[in-house]
């Protein structure tokens, strides 16, 4: 496999090199920060990275394992999700494991081993989730944020569940377009892999953390051990990418399928030729003399 001078940052492997690993921390604090918009006293300024499969008996299935898992200096816990693929219903796996992390918090033990709800000193969740396909196709916004609200006052009092969904798809600025350091990450997550030289100086301009993000993912800092991951992943996500594209045009064919039988009952109850259905739906004669 021809790779590229630097790799693809939406690749698995890669993403978590990036953004999942101690020597690589202080860009996944400045991601967070300049994602979530968070200044002041709201600003991450250390992260812990916790265990990323949230429970073990269902992580066999791959369905309960978290891409970046972590707490920051307030305890409060941030799960970083890339999701390459479109699949159903991934905003409920998303406040699934957003629920998962938060009611692991709950149950402690004491001295006497007996279970002590917590619930007061429950801390907030975040889930941030880059998504390379677009999850809300009746919003126009390339970044939509979701919290609970009073749907009469529109008041924030249940702050605890925060989620933020980047969909690549919408992302259509080019590099002389960006504003922001939040729009050279979405760049930088949906054009890395092919960019030049150039085109990577000219965007990451003054900004140390967005070069040290470029310097994660040159393939000549990584190991043939790294590479050989790298491309094994890759070749995993273009294999699923296949299946599910495969599982479309079947429920296609399918479907088109269905449909000429409909058609095909319709005109036998006209009295229709057999010839004329056939000639008219594509089925054969044999097909037709089935209906």
């Amino acid at each position: 496999m021809a790779l590229s001078k630097f790799l693809d940052p939406k690749n698995d492997f890669c993403f978590k090199q990036i953004f999942g690993t101690e020597k690589n921390k202080d860009i996944l604090i400045h991601f967070l920060n300049d994602i979530l918009k968070f200044e002041g006293s709201e600003k991450i300024t250390e992260v812990t990275f916790l265990k990323t499969i949230q429970d073990p008996e269902i992580a066999a299935y791959k369905q309960s394992i978290v891409d970046v898992l972590c707490k920051d200096q307030k305890g409060e816990q941030v799960i970083v999700e890339m999701q390459v693929s479109k699949h159903k219903g991934f905003e409920k796996r998303a406040q699934f494991y957003a629920a998962k992390a938060y009611s692991q918090q709950v149950i402690k033990e004491d001295e006497n081993h007996k279970k002590l709800a917590v619930y007061a000193k429950l801390k907030a969740v975040i889930f941030l989730a880059i998504a390379n396909f677009t999850m809300f196709p009746e919003k126009e916004a390339f970044k939509s944020e979701h919290r609970l609200l009073d749907t009469e006052t529109y008041e924030h009092d249940l702050k605890d569940f925060y989620f933020v969904f980047l969909e690549l798809e919408k992302f259509k600025k080019t590099i002389d377009q960006l504003e922001n350091l939040e729009q050279k990450w979405l760049y930088f997550f949906k054009h890395a892999e092919g960019s030049t030289f150039t085109e990577i100086e000219h965007l990451i301009g003054s900004d140390v953390i967005i070069r040290r993000a470029f310097e994660a993912i040159d393939q000549a800092a990584w190991t043939e051990e790294e590479l050989n991951t790298y491309e094994k992943m890759t070749k995993t996500q273009l294999d699923n990418l296949a299946v599910e594209q495969q599982k479309i045009e079947d429920a296609e064919i399918r479907g088109e399928a269905r449909g000429k039988v409909e058609i095909a009952k319709k005109m036998l109850s006209k009295n229709n030729s057999v010839s004329e259905i056939s000639d008219l739906t594509g089925l054969s004669i044999e097909e037709i003399s089935k209906l």
